[in-house]
């Protein structure tokens, strides 16, 4: 068995606990993926000692949730979250309950999780599972079933709608009917959930590797519509079939998605979600075909509101804008002066706009032939062709004679543009050029 140090740590609180006279236990998403035969990312642990007993049986310990009863124990660097078995009270939020009850049932506190592949319990002394939910049963049915009553595990907690979609998408499961249908009935009142937990919460279906299945149950269910209606518009747009085969814009961006694999930069998987989203709003026919006149720019100022409403980082939307706005560039790639090669390549993150392009190829005609072009050229051009030490600077052209203006952006980049295209090569060459396009009098 591989050296699992997290576990390792978890499986030592759980006998100091025990040692303490305690219950203690594995819970939650580690129980699961170990009965799955996965590695789990990190272990907690459930126990019938209160916030205050656990604070006073180790020594380096983090108070985050002590009112909801939960602990952060450090292990040299490994942190795990230790929490009291407990009972909710109403959650008047739909966010978190107004008020917990500790408790010395493990019964009491399985049944107010959210889904039976999520409340099971595990002891480290011998691996035995305790299901008191049915969980172990419905991953061998393959369901996502939310715990007692589905409508009132979501009515506690709305964001539960898009964990039970995210949890179903990641392990190819199914929504268990009574379930499915809680959702469906429920769907509106996921706006009731802050931005940011709705945003990343569609972050991790983007990045898990299973974006398409996690998209088309959000669209089927009815929580699409909620949370990107944006990108519920793109359904039915027709695209012109010499260049989109596969179908329209909806089909086009779930092939995308089919593409993005698990551990996706948040950004690009954003962008390939996204890069599509001005075509609704520009659709029409001309004579010779459909067309989308202005798609980009309209795609970015969509795109940004998005960002803007789910709160997005601004590091991350300047990324995400950026991959949207440039993703048509590569038609002309060829095409370009070395100059503007050059400076397409400065975009922040490079690769990424590489990798979008690719994925719209293969969602699209299928031919990479730009994209193999555009990488070869990318890989293969030295850092200081496409970032070179500048021949002049302003301070030259003040040396030169020439007072300080607006002109002097021009004059700057005609200087770099030549030296790009390995027209000029020293700062008295750059100078000529500048004195024969700007004469002084």
């Amino acid at each position: 068995m591989e050296p699992n140090p997290a576990r390792d740590a978890a499986t030592a609180i759980v006998a100091r606990l025990r040692a303490a006279g305690h219950q203690a236990y594995f819970v939650g998403g580690c129980v699961r993926d170990l009965v799955l035969g996965r590695v789990p990312k990190d272990f907690d642990v459930a126990t019938s000692a209160t916030p205050g007993q656990v604070l006073n049986l180790f020594d380096k310990t983090f108070a985050v949730g002590a009112h909801f009863g939960v602990v952060l124990v450090c292990t040299g660097e490994i942190m795990t979250e230790v929490a009291t078995f407990r009972s909710d009270g109403a959650y008047s939020d739909g966010r978190r309950p107004d008020a917990v009850r500790f408790s010395t049932s493990l019964e009491e506190d399985v049944k107010r999780r959210d889904f039976t592949i999520n409340g099971m319990m595990m002891d480290p002394a011998n691996d035995s599972v305790l299901d008191l939910v049915g969980g172990m049963q419905d991953l061998d049915a393959r369901l996502i079933r939310a715990i007692g009553d589905p409508g009132e595990r979501f009515t506690e907690d709305k964001l539960r709608m898009l964990r039970a979609v995210r949890f179903a998408a990641r392990f190819g499961f199914d929504l268990e009917p009574a379930t499915a249908k809680a959702i469906e009935r429920l769907a509106p009142a996921v706006n009731q959930v802050s931005y940011e937990r709705v945003r990343d919460e569609l972050t991790r279906m983007l990045t898990e590797g299973h974006a398409r299945r996690a998209f088309e149950m959000l669209d089927a269910i009815g929580l699409l519509a909620q949370v990107l209606p944006e990108v519920v518009r793109m359904k039915g747009v027709a695209q012109p079939p010499q260049y989109h085969p596969e179908g329209d814009v909806w089909v086009h961006t779930l092939m995308l998605l089919d593409g993005l694999p698990a551990g996706t930069p948040v950004a690009l998987a954003w962008g390939a979600l996204l890069h599509d989203v001005g075509k609704p709003a520009t659709f029409r026919v001309a004579p010779d075909r459909i067309r989308f006149d202005g798609h980009v720019e309209a795609g970015v100022r969509i795109a940004e509101e998005i960002c803007r409403r789910l709160r997005f980082p601004n590091y991350e939307t300047e990324q995400i804008l950026s991959l949207i706005d440039n993703h048509m560039r590569f038609g002309d790639v060829r095409k370009m002066k070395e100059s503007t090669l050059k400076r397409f390549f400065r975009l922040e993150h490079f690769d990424q706009h590489l990798a979008l392009h690719r994925l719209d190829c293969l969602a699209s005609h299928g031919s990479l032939e730009l994209y193999d072009f555009a990488r070869q050229r990318f890989e293969t051009l030295p850092e200081e062709e496409v970032r070179p030490h500048l021949l002049v600077s302003g301070k030259d052209l003040i040396e030169a004679g020439y007072q300080p203006g607006p002109q002097f952006s021009q004059m700057l980049a005609a200087a770099e543009d030549a030296q790009l295209e390995g027209a000029i090569h020293s700062r008295d060459q750059a100078l000529a050029l500048i004195q024969e396009r700007w004469p002084q009098p």
